[in-house]
């Protein structure tokens, strides 16, 4: 038997997806919250405490949030997945038929799409019509619990990143060496994702360092403001 020794990067989606955004969230938000705070002129105290507590919060949202998504999905999953069980129960041939139509328009002739389709009903016809007919299979199907976990374990590590900064670096230099040091996580977080999914590594990290910058110019133009305003 000939081994299979192609590397593909899909069964990579959906932890990738949720490791890549709370990381991205975990950088974005404290490092805002940060020179937002800083911004108004607060000690090195307050702008920590906020940090630390938008990270707790941050992960936490990102969990929940992530969770009762992808839970979502799930239940979507299994009500289809049901519903097409019940149908191979009482109507078996209706079924069958359709299998076929669908491998006869994906460019099999009607005898070979017939037989194809017989004999994955024979091995498992509910696994058949999950992939083949709601494209619901076991490398893409929801997970809500690992998403959830995901989301919240980058998150923290994300925001401890611009957290270390400010324990390192004095409250006069805080701002640029926050905003500096998160556009740089932004992009290697950005190209170590675009790696990881076969994409364009130099798209992926500036298009993720923009959209921070643009969040913490607009954070820390509010803080400027009130900060004066107070």
């Amino acid at each position: 038997m000939m081994r299979h020794i192609e590397r593909h990067r899909t069964h990579r989606i959906g932890w990738l997806r949720a490791a890549v955004l709370g990381a991205n969230d975990g950088i974005v938000s404290t490092a805002s919250l940060v020179l937002g705070v800083a911004a108004a002129g607060a000690e090195a105290k307050s702008i920590l405490v906020a940090g630390v507590a938008g990270l707790v919060a941050g992960a936490m949202s990102m969990a929940a949030g992530e969770y009762v998504s992808v839970s979502s999905q799930a239940d979507t999953e299994r009500a289809d997945l049901d519903r097409e069980r019940k149908e191979l129960q009482t109507d078996p041939e209706h079924e069958l038929a359709e299998l076929t139509a669908i491998y006869v328009a994906r460019g099999l002739d009607p005898t070979l799409a017939a037989s194809v389709a017989t004999q994955l009903t024979e091995h498992d016809a509910l696994g058949a019509h999950g992939r083949d007919e709601l494209g619901i299979s076991e490398v893409l199907n929801a997970r809500p619990v690992q998403a959830a976990l995901a989301s919240a374990a980058t998150f923290a590590v994300g925001a401890v990143l611009p957290l270390l900064i400010v324990f390192l670096v004095p409250t006069s230099a805080l701002l640029w060496a926050v905003s500096g040091s998160s556009l740089f996580f932004l992009a290697f977080l950005g190209a170590v994702a675009a790696r990881a999914g076969g994409a364009s590594m130099l798209q992926a990290a500036a298009r993720v360092a923009f959209w921070g910058a643009l969040a913490m110019a607009l954070t820390a133009g509010v803080g400027a403001i009130f900060g004066v305003a107070v």
